[in-house]
């Protein structure tokens, strides 16, 4: 029986909620007013938690923020929010570089659980920037990681203006935004930019693709995270096998990589487990200074959903290396 409910947790039916859509078609067919309720109840719990999903260990205080547009593309501006702690000072700060997360097609800078990290992250003595970017939507990967490019040009050239030390600098992401984090890291060292690379003392990935062929393993169960890997690679790891290939972090790898801190939840659905714990496997064969921060019990967005022992450990970790890293 332990097996048959581990088993359909891990089903199409319950990790696309597909269970969901079944009543709503079946509550249709006896009334379809009572249905078109039920999927507007649906719809507010949904973002309701969306927008309640905050760190166990948020600050209860309010952070100071200033945004900034840091490029106009296809007429639309991309912005960045810079937080500081709450005694600002008159001194350049380490810098956390945040993208979130939601699979390159969805997302925003200021989403409840971004925000949470970065009041969390200021509460540390970090200044944090957390970045809006292009969607996959329309746009291809390229697109994305040029954003992400321009928006870290940005605060090393506007440093002094935002009192950011450009010499300390974290680059984190969510998910998606990890994988971006992870890919700009990985690349730039491996062909040696030295220009792109200076000042970037580390990297913090949660729950993110290292190769972005583990989407489509047999295990992983979301159509949410193939449907966005496909739009935004245009095309699936079959036809596009060199290109999957090519935005895979995990290919570039190499002894020249910075230190990475890796968080992962066991039983998520979205990004499989083992995409993490191959790359961390890779950074030890380079020798690379690296953390792997297991939940046993965590899905995706583990940070935010669960309020235990083990995540708050797994936070309070983070901040550490975070700290560590641009001493």
């Amino acid at each position: 029986m332990d097996k048959i409910k581990k088993n359909l947790k891990k089903s199409y039916f319950v990790v696309n909620k597909i269970y969901l859509f079944l009543i709503f078609i079946s509550l249709s067919l006896v009334d379809f007013t009572l249905g078109f309720y039920y999927f507007i109840l649906s719809l507010i719990i949904y973002i309701f938690k969306v927008m309640t999903s905050r760190l166990p260990l948020e600050p209860n205080k309010r952070y100071h923020y200033e945004t900034y547009t840091y490029k106009e593309s296809d007429k639309k501006s991309l912005k960045m929010d810079v937080w500081y702690p709450l005694e600002k000072q008159n001194i350049n700060y380490p810098l956390v570089f945040f993208a979130h997360g939601g699979g390159w097609i969805s997302g925003f800078r200021n989403q409840t659980n971004n925000v949470s990290w970065c009041k969390y992250l200021a509460s540390k003595g970090f200044c944090v920037s957390s970045i809006d970017y292009r969607y996959g939507l329309k746009n291809n990967m390229e697109d994305i990681l040029s954003d992400y490019t321009d928006a870290l040009d940005f605060v090393k050239k506007n440093s002094e203006k935002l009192k950011i030390d450009k010499n300390n600098i974290i680059l984190m992401g969510l998910s998606a935004g990890g994988h971006l984090s992870l890919l700009y890291s990985t690349y730039n060292t491996f062909i040696e930019n030295s220009k792109n690379i200076e000042g970037i003392k580390g990297v913090i990935a949660y729950y993110s693709p290292s190769d972005l062929n583990d989407i489509f393993i047999t295990d992983n169960k979301s159509i949410f995270a193939r449907f966005a890997t496909k739009k935004t690679l245009k095309g699936d790891p079959i036809d596009k096998k060199e290109i999957y290939d090519y935005y895979s972090p995990i290919n570039w790898v190499s002894e020249r990589m910075v230190p990475c801190l890796v968080a992962h939840g066991k039983l998520d659905t979205t990004v499989p487990f083992k995409s993490s714990v191959n790359l961390i496997r890779e950074l030890n064969n380079n020798n690379i200074k690296c953390e792997f921060l297991v939940h046993k019990k965590g899905k995706h967005s583990f940070d935010t959903q669960l309020n235990d022992l083990t995540t708050m450990n797994i936070l309070e970790k983070t901040a550490r290396f975070a700290k560590k890293m641009t001493k």
